[in-house]
């Protein structure tokens, strides 16, 4: 037997599933008038596709939640106080300072040719056009050069401003997680975000 309530309330009993509460759940009894299960409603296609999207998007933002989850644990694990994570933000930032480092000097090496060749380009009375063709393929490898350099650079003093955003926006976080999980972990004798 089947049973349930119709839009008005009124209980219907049937010996077969109720063509008038297909938009609701019916239960079906057993012979002692025990429900041996629930029916769910039958939906149409765009209901079906409904509730399918919004299944959908409860278990991506399940999945949202479980993946922060990892990362705070990860993250955590990672850098169990503020001096570890000081640290880490020291050493990165130093490995950029080499590369900066590494850049000035060639920058430095390329203005010292550039004198060089502006002595050689005195002898022509300082034009250009006047160069032989091998002293203005130096001209021109040096002004490339330069700009590759200082492109270079640019790019470097970014990426350390990235680096430091990434450590402010994980400490932040971290400071969040560590007071949650029992008091600021700043760690003895922490370096002061070195390099900022």
């Amino acid at each position: 037997m089947y049973t349930c309530k119709d839009a008005k309330g009124n209980t219907i009993v049937r010996d077969r599933p109720i063509v008038e509460c297909l938009d609701r759940e019916q239960q079906q009894l057993g012979n002692s008038g025990t429900v041996r299960k629930t029916l769910p409603p039958s939906y149409t296609a765009d209901e079906r596709a409904r509730l399918d999207a919004q299944r959908k998007q409860e278990e991506e933002q399940r999945s949202r939640l479980q993946e922060e989850k990892r990362r705070e644990r990860a993250l955590m694990i990672r850098y169990p106080n503020q001096g570890v994570h000081d640290k880490e933000r020291a050493d990165a930032l130093a490995q950029i300072d080499e590369v900066i480092g590494a850049v000035n000097k060639r920058e430095l090496a390329l203005v010292a040719q550039r004198k060089d060749i502006n002595v050689e380009l005195e002898f022509y009375q300082n034009d250009v056009s006047k160069a032989p063709n091998w002293l203005k393929r130096k001209i021109e490898d040096n002004e490339k050069q330069m700009v590759v350099q200082k492109r270079f650079l640019d790019e470097q003093v970014q990426e350390k401003q990235r680096i430091n955003a990434r450590f402010d926006e994980e400490l932040a976080k971290l400071r969040q997680l560590w007071t949650a999980a029992g008091g600021n972990r700043t760690g003895v004798g922490s370096p002061a975000s070195a390099g900022r």
